[in-house]
């Protein structure tokens, strides 16, 4: 930055200039030794007399000229951009007023000038008058020396003297010309058009010049093309750098000033060139194209300077502001310029290769400066966490500001992206999701390090619901105002998805711990009474439901849910621990009845509390159908149907179900089991239930069922073959006693 400011300074360190439109002179010529001679020649005052020689003249009309300045300061100081080319009233006069750059005696003498062919000397007197009505019979004079050479009769010596005295003239009055349009918003717009017209004349001598080319006239040097219209132009260059390398008017040189005042510089000098100038100048002069693209030089050449230094990330954020917006849409594309420059095709003020240069460390600083960002308030809130400082409440729900900060450090990468194209936003979208994605996943595991050091804070359940909270804020931002993609959301929510399971878990451990005593009941009375102990569960649940009501009404529905399939599949555990074999089928009515009513009681409180699971609803009553048929064709069915519900429902657990169906046969068990080798067509399941009770467990109770029955035969057989040996021992020891 220290370079950069060194830079500015150097750029605009020299004097202001006035704001006009000053024209610096064009260079004089070299004057061969037989001008030199010519004019030592003329140095007698005579009727032939032309002018001094050209270096004094030059010296006085800029003597003249410094002194008119040092006037004009004495006045007025300059007012900068309103002042744009000198005031814009200036040079108005009234009918018949005559110029200011016009003497007194001008009108006098172009009464002389339109009588009979003037002299050189009188030719000499109205140029240095300023009058540029000489500009004709001076054209006219240098045909007439053209002629003569042609002609043949007149010296070598003479000829160089008449066309040097020319020459001097015609330096003469392009000074007086060009010194017009050096400020051509100071002048009558008469004498303007003038000057201009003395141009053009000059541009078309020119073209006839050169359409008359071919082996040099005896005695004369070659003085076409003069290329007065490319003098201007030149000079129009200079204007513009003097303009456009002013000092900012206020404020410190640093590159927002700079640029903000090459910017207002050019747009407000090019709307007065459109307003002013355009109206009066010819259109081979092309004026709006011809100080456009030397503004637009001088400003991508500033640019390009800038670029050759170390650019901090604010200089290179304001240089593609300015390049690839600012420029060509508040400047080029405004209103009051747009259709005048659309055809001038100015350009970038960059090459592209720069300027996706650029871009790339944009890129890189914006992927930087947000990774620190999002990493700084991730350390924040960690600390919050770990010194157990309560989250704030919002409308009834725990509230962390840490998702806020998250989407608003995004956000603001993306918009200062899309400030400066569209495209670019494009493109620091995919950065900016792959940084929140790292995020995500950082944020994941620093939860999951706080629940399990701080359950023994005081506000840790307050703070994980806060946590939990914040993935609805995640979520809507990344559908709606980021609109992700699916494959790319999916990706996103997935840290999020067990930052939030997780979460639910640690709120659920309670409440499970309490349940774990209630559910082992129906072993432990073998099912005597289950309306009983269901009651009680649905009791202990209901009183721990206000624990959740600081969450977000979507996720306090989803934790509802979680108990929901909680409830549920801790009854199928249990029911599949099923011990007593049922071998009638009033025994397996009696118990599918239970079964449907608990579940009915279980699926209305759930659903009344809110549970979405509308999915877990024929998980008990279909299995309670199971166990109450008694056709081996009847529950196939019901079974294939079961299965097409829940993908994830085997064999073992079709195994531990049946098991309690003690008047099947192995081959009719064997064949129900065997219809779950059909494919049903069924995807993977979406939402896990069996999956979540393991079937080796279920086929090892399986096992356990009709292993159990099996040793137990022989146990009864080895029981009554030892009590019948007793028997016969003691009946007869106690015949023979």
């Amino acid at each position: 930055m220290l370079k950069m400011m060194t830079f500015f300074q150097g750029l605009s360190g020299h004097q202001p200039v006035p704001d006009t439109l000053d024209f610096p002179r064009s260079p004089q010529k070299l004057r061969s030794t037989s001008e030199a001679e010519s004019e030592a020649s003329m140095s007698v005052a005579s009727s032939e007399d032309l002018a001094p020689p050209l270096e004094a003249g030059t010296a006085l009309y800029r003597e003249e000229e410094k002194t008119a300045k040092k006037k004009k300061e004495k006045k007025k100081k300059s007012k900068g951009l309103a002042n744009v080319f000198c005031v814009f009233t200036k040079g108005k006069k009234k009918k018949g007023q005559l110029s200011s750059a016009e003497p007194e005696g001008a009108a006098r003498s172009r009464q002389g000038l339109d009588g009979p062919p003037p002299t050189v000397e009188e030719l000499k007197a109205a140029l240095e008058r300023g009058q540029l009505e000489a500009a004709p019979p001076l054209l006219a004079l240098e045909r007439e020396l053209a002629a003569a050479a042609a002609a043949g009769g007149a010296s070598e010596e003479e000829l160089v003297r008449r066309q040097s005295k020319v020459e001097a003239l015609y330096d003469l009055l392009r000074d007086q010309v060009l010194g017009v349009l050096r400020r051509p918003l100071e002048v009558a717009p008469e004498r303007l058009r003038q000057a201009l017209a003395v141009v053009s004349e000059q541009e078309s001598e020119d073209r006839q010049a050169a359409a008359a080319a071919g082996p040099g006239t005896s005695g004369l040097a070659v003085t076409r093309p003069r290329r007065w219209l490319q003098l201007w132009r030149h000079g129009v260059a200079e204007a513009a750098e003097e303009r456009m390398g002013q000092r900012p008017a206020a404020g410190p040189e640093v590159p927002e000033s700079v640029f903000l005042h090459l910017g207002r510089t050019m747009k407000e000098d090019l709307e007065a060139v459109v307003e002013r100038l355009k109206p009066l100048f010819p259109a081979e002069f092309g004026v709006v194209a011809a100080y456009a693209e030397s503004y637009h030089q001088h400003f991508a050449a500033h640019l390009a300077a800038m670029t050759q230094f170390e650019l901090c990330e604010r200089d290179t954020y304001m240089l593609l502001v300015w390049v690839q917006n600012l420029y060509p849409n508040d400047i080029i594309n405004s209103p009051k310029l747009a259709g005048e420059l659309q055809g001038v095709g100015l350009g970038s003020l960059l090459p592209p290769r720069q300027i996706r240069l650029l871009e790339a460390t944009f890129l890189s600083n914006e992927a930087a400066n947000v990774r620190e960002l999002m990493d700084r308030a991730l350390e924040l809130e960690a600390q919050h966490w770990a010194e157990d400082v309560p989250p704030q409440r919002l409308d009834g729900h725990c509230h962390s500001e840490l998702a806020i900060d998250i989407i608003q450090i995004i956000s603001q990468a993306q918009a200062k992206a899309e400030s400066i194209t569209l495209d670019l936003g494009s493109q620091i979208k995919q950065v900016l999701l792959a940084e929140l994605s790292a995020f995500l996943r950082s944020y994941q595991r620093a939860f999951n390090e706080f629940l399990e050091r701080g359950k023994q804070l005081r506000n840790y359940r307050a703070n994980v619901i806060a946590n939990i909270n914040n993935c609805l804020s995640f979520r809507m931002s990344m559908e709606q105002k980021w609109q992700v993609p699916q494959d790319t959301l999916s990706l996103l929510l997935g840290p999020l998805g067990e930052l939030k399971s997780h979460g639910f878990d640690t709120l659920l451990q309670n409440l499970r711990e309490d349940l774990k005593p209630l559910f082992k009941r129906f072993t432990h009375t073998r099912w005597a009474a289950p309306m009983e102990t269901v009651e009680k569960i649905i009791t202990t649940v209901d009183m721990r439901l206000p624990e959740f009501s600081e969450l977000q009404d979507c996720f306090r529905e989803e934790l509802m849910e979680a108990v929901h399939l909680h409830l549920v599949k801790e009854y199928i555990i249990q029911l599949s621990k099923r011990r007593l074999v049922l071998k009638t089928a009033e025994q397996q009515q009696q118990l599918a009845g239970h079964i449907l009513a608990n579940a009915d009681t279980i699926q209305h409180f759930c659903t009344q509390h809110g549970s979405p699971a509308t999915w877990l609803q024929p998980a008990l009553p279909t299995l309670a159908e199971i166990i109450r048929l008694q056709d081996p064709s009847a529950i196939k069915i019901e079974v294939a149907t079961y299965a097409t519900c829940y993908p994830d429902f085997s064999k073992g657990h079709l195994g531990a179900i049946l098991s309690i169906k003690g008047n099947l046969s192995n081959s009719e068990v064997k064949s129900i089991r065997s219809i779950l080798d059909v494919s049903t067509g069924a995807q993977e399941p979406s939402r896990s239930l069996f999956s979540l009770i393991k079937p080796r467990a279920a086929v090892s109770w399986v096992q356990q069922g009709w292993n159990g029955r099996q040793n137990w035969k022989r146990k009864k057989e080895k029981m009554n073959s030892y009590l019948a040996g007793a028997c016969g021992v003691l009946c007869c020891g106690h015949c023979q006693h």
